[in-house]
């Protein structure tokens, strides 16, 4: 049984690995908190031209953050091809990253919309900066769908997790969402029950990878549109995610489908109080459009954070 808690290695601002024809430049940011020491860590490679998939999985698991973004730019202005590594493997689409990238190209070119052509499909990312300076970024997920388990696939997760069916929210059943990428949500009854949150991790990593998800998106429904969150990413090689934004959007689309909220509406979503970095996402539904928005502010990781 491991016990939950951030895995982080040291980070870094260059490459080392061997095998590498260029020193790509490396970014370190936090998303989804304003403060380095709160949110979600992410690595952004602004120029990943010429990087094959070995290497940016080596730099990606070299930095030990959740995700790395890795951009290469497109012909048309303020476009990008974007793929995300965890240390163990590429997934399809992480918010996070997505978040700290588009704040990163805000620094350099700024502050509007881009592009991201990820593996999940186009998602459009906005960019502005409030009064004080921060910069926020509002990412427009894929078309979402949600999914349904079966009670052998819930019981397996809960033997992983070391919960008991009777600690379950039976006002929101377990499903899959997706929206681009695939999270089992399951909710407990109460916030004890999410804070004290233990469970097997190649148990865990092994039930997820045969459905072929990315995180458990674990909540507790604090009232009518606010939530509190954690996310085990075992199979990523991170115990557990301090901030997702992919997952946020698959838990909108899984509310808005089961009937637990109504658009438009607009949920606050707390996570990472629990590993001592908060961080607060935004998750907003509108009636005219399926697809979800989430946004959070994102700050550069100081040299000296490291």
């Amino acid at each position: 049984m491991v016990r939950v808690g951030l895995v982080l290695r040291p980070g870094m601002t260059s490459y080392s690995g061997a095998t590498a024809t260029s020193t790509p430049e490396i970014l370190r940011y936090v998303a989804f908190s304003a403060d380095p020491a709160g949110g979600n860590p992410a690595g952004v490679v602004p120029d990943a031209t010429g990087l094959d998939d070995a290497e940016q999985l080596a730099i990606a698991a070299e930095l030990g953050y959740s995700e790395t973004a890795f951009l290469t730019a497109d012909q048309q202005e303020r476009s990008y091809a974007v793929r995300y590594f965890s240390p163990l493997a590429e997934v399809p689409f992480c918010g996070h990253a997505t978040v700290a990238a588009a704040v990163a190209l805000a620094e350099r070119i700024g502050p509007g919309r881009v592009l991201f052509r990820t593996k999940a499909g186009e998602v459009p990312v906005e960019v502005t900066a409030g009064p004080d300076g921060a910069l926020e970024a509002t990412l427009t997920s894929v078309e979402p769908h949600v999914v349904d388990v079966t009670e052998a696939e819930i019981a397996e997760a809960l033997a992983a997790l070391g919960w008991d069916p009777q600690e379950l929210d039976p006002a929101l059943p377990p499903r899959i969402g997706y929206a681009g990428a695939r999270h089992l949500v399951i909710a407990a009854a109460t916030r004890e029950r999410l804070a004290d949150l233990a469970y097997d991790f190649e148990r865990l990593a092994r039930f997820m990878t045969g459905l072929d998800l990315v995180t458990l998106q674990l909540v507790w429904r604090e009232s009518a549109d606010t939530f509190h969150v954690r996310n085990p990413f075992p199979v990523g090689g991170v115990v557990e995610d301090p901030a997702t934004g992919a997952a946020a959007a698959a838990f909108g689309a899984y509310l808005r489908e089961q009937g637990a909220v109504t658009a438009p509406a607009v949920l606050t979503l707390h996570q990472g109080a629990d590993l001592g970095r908060p961080g607060l996402l935004r998750v907003e539904l509108r009636t005219d459009d399926l697809r979800v928005r989430v946004s959070g502010t994102g700050v550069r990781i100081p040299e000296q954070g490291r």
